[in-house]
């Protein structure tokens, strides 16, 4: 494939094309954090009962290795419409479709069984639509905006715990109802990248100097998301079985709706810090203190998790969790498109780079049904806060891209 060879200088990408990015981001994450968070965890107790970890963990595990294999086959498949003369939108429209059917998969599942095959198939669906988004977002958005655009990501947790909470909270919604409205909403989102005009907005040339160094560096990136991905992993798809362990049991039945406001909350706090911190990316190209700080954040916040015996502690300590998560993913998405290593590959390595999304479901119920049971998490707290620190030194560990001279505006080398 040729791409066309881009001047030196690239004019910035409009606040409102910005906006359209970091909307269908927030589509992206409803279409598949209040089910896993929420709806799923509650569709598998209603099947399985006391037998709910294990099932929700098989849940989990299948849906994982589907996501793993999907996100790169999709996102390869939009670079082979690139590389034939098309574009990856068409991907993207698909996999809004195929994420509406797959819903329906999943609300008419009656076994543990079919739950599992439903999941299945919504986790292909899902990235068929995540894959090729994100390789628009990485291509059409200037590396010079991308600390901004990775600041922006951080919406996507806040609007989609509100579409939770407000899915949970209205008693009167049957599961049905619940399961259509995700899907509309996600497509509502995805509408305006859809329309906007394609127009690349990075070097597609050869005008960085990439030596190997680059492709080193996303690999030590992949690693230090997964490693705190897997904290996310099981703070977000077991955090109703945390709560349930912490209060007691006559308090059970108001937990999902508590937890949706405190996922609303917790997500909205990261927000401004991390919209702060990608521009000062931006600026100063320097990203690893931030990046740093909010991992070890994470993990103080995940210590408090393990030492907390009431909803109040709990609460607290998994918003200071989530502050710093959430603008270390954020974060790290802006620094992580900078450092792809072949514009002709780039659906396909951004598959790649998401199996530190993917891997951490494998590795992280695993864990959980390992060392936590139904009234303890303390030990599984306690192993995510060091993973978070790892993830958070290894960023570190990052020499950065290097640009013989000006790719765009505000690009030279990252530190």
């Amino acid at each position: 494939m040729t791409l066309p060879r881009l001047p030196s200088r690239l004019p910035p990408r409009s606040p409102r094309f910005l906006g359209a990015v970091a909307l269908a981001n927030v589509g992206g994450v409803i279409a598949y954090l209040p089910l896993l968070t929420l709806l799923l965890p509650i569709k598998v107790e209603g099947l399985s009962g006391e037998a709910r970890i294990g099932v929700f963990t098989a849940t989990v595990v299948a849906g994982a290795v589907a996501a793993s294999l999907s996100n790169v086959l999709f996102g390869w498949l939009s670079d082979r419409s690139v590389a034939h003369g098309g574009g990856r939108r068409g991907w993207v429209a698909g996999g809004v479709v195929a994420t509406a059917i797959s819903y329906a998969g999943i609300a008419t599942a009656a076994t543990p069984t079919t739950l599992v095959l439903a999941i299945v198939g919504f986790q292909a669906a899902v990235n068929a639509l995540l894959a090729p988004l994100m390789a628009i977002m990485a291509e059409e958005v200037p590396d010079a905006q991308k600390g901004v655009a990775g600041g922006l990501f951080a919406l996507g947790n806040p609007v989609a715990s509100g579409f939770s909470a407000i899915l949970v909270g209205q008693a009167l919604l049957s599961e049905t109802t619940r399961f259509a409205i995700l899907p509309a909403a996600v497509a509502a989102c995805v509408m305006p990248i859809l329309l906007a005009r394609p127009r690349i907005a990075v070097a597609n040339d050869g005008g960085r100097t990439w030596e190997g160094r680059p492709r080193r560096d996303l690999i030590v990136a992949g690693v230090a998301r997964l490693f705190v991905q897997v904290a996310g992993v099981v703070t977000q798809t077991y955090l109703l079985y945390y709560f349930e362990s912490v209060v007691p049991a006559a308090e059970h039945a108001s937990l999902p709706k508590h937890i949706g406001h405190l996922l609303i909350v917790a997500f909205l706090i990261p927000l401004p810090a991390a919209l702060i911190l990608g521009r000062l990316s931006d600026l100063t190209q320097r990203y690893k203190p931030a990046l740093l700080l909010s991992a070890l954040i994470a993990a103080t916040g995940l210590v408090g998790m393990a030492m907390a015996r009431n909803w109040a502690a709990g609460a607290w300590a998994f918003a200071i969790y989530s502050t710093g998560s959430s603008i270390f993913v954020a974060l790290h998405a802006g620094v992580a498109m900078k450092l792809l290593p072949d514009p002709r590959h780039r659906g396909r390595d951004l598959g790649l780079l998401n199996l530190s999304n993917t891997l951490p479901s494998l590795l992280g119920p695993p864990l959980a049904w390992m060392f936590a049971t139904p009234l303890s998490f303390g030990n599984t707290m306690m192993i995510l806060a060091v993973l978070c620190v790892a993830g958070g030194l290894a960023m570190l560990g990052i020499e950065g891209v290097k640009a013989p001279g000006q790719v765009e505006a505000g690009s030279g080398t990252t530190r």
